[in-house]
């Protein structure tokens, strides 16, 4: 895809790991062994990682970025940590990915959502994510509080809970939760109907 929009959010290569304690987010997303895990808009993987070894070896881990040097980045730890159940994937989330429809049992959309907002992207990658995920499985959306002075995108663009729900809900999902992950954080999880 080729920006020639330079007003429009960058989604690539910024990584939130010293801002979200990777377990605690998948703990409160309720992660498990046995899951199917996708995390929507990865980077480098650390929430990948992390997911790794909670779904263990009966489980499957797809990180998917359209930010190639990030997937590197994640293929290179793979490799190391001799990990046989992620596969790392470059693909924009808002057009088809390879991933099989209904294949999904939890996906995770970390800190990526409000950049799909801002760009009106909000449809493909909803569409995409839907096609994925099973039905009664959870959609979480991690996202920076929309608070002043903290870290994150501008004020403008960071999303409330009720402004995240307003952008999940029409696509056949309910919310469940809202839950702090995290000093800057909160994680809204929904259920595809």
């Amino acid at each position: 895809m080729v920006d020639n929009q330079p007003w429009r959010f960058h989604h690539a290569g910024r990584s939130t790991q010293s801002l979200l304690d990777a377990d605690k987010v998948l703990k409160v997303i309720g992660l498990k062994s046995g899951d199917v895990f996708l995390d929507a808009g990865s980077g480098s993987g650390y929430l990948s990682i992390a997911a790794s070894e909670i779904v263990g070896a009966q489980g499957k881990v797809y990180a998917v970025d359209i930010d190639e040097p990030s997937i590197d980045i994640l293929k290179k730890e793979i490799i190391d940590r001799k990990l046989r159940n992620i596969e790392a994937i470059v693909a924009d989330m808002t057009d088809k990915t390879p991933l099989s429809t209904h294949s999904i049992d939890v996906c995770l959309v970390a800190n990526v959502l409000h950049g799909f907002v801002e760009n009106q992207e909000t449809d493909g990658v909803m569409k995409e994510i839907t096609r994925v995920v099973k039905f009664g499985g959870t959609l979480a959306i991690v996202e920076f509080k929309k608070e002043r002075d903290i870290p994150g995108p501008a004020l403008a663009i960071k999303l409330s809970p009720k402004q995240t729900a307003s952008a999940i809900t029409p696509y056949r999902y309910s919310e469940k939760q809202v839950s702090e992950v995290g000093t800057y954080h909160y994680a809204s999880i929904f259920i595809k109907k």
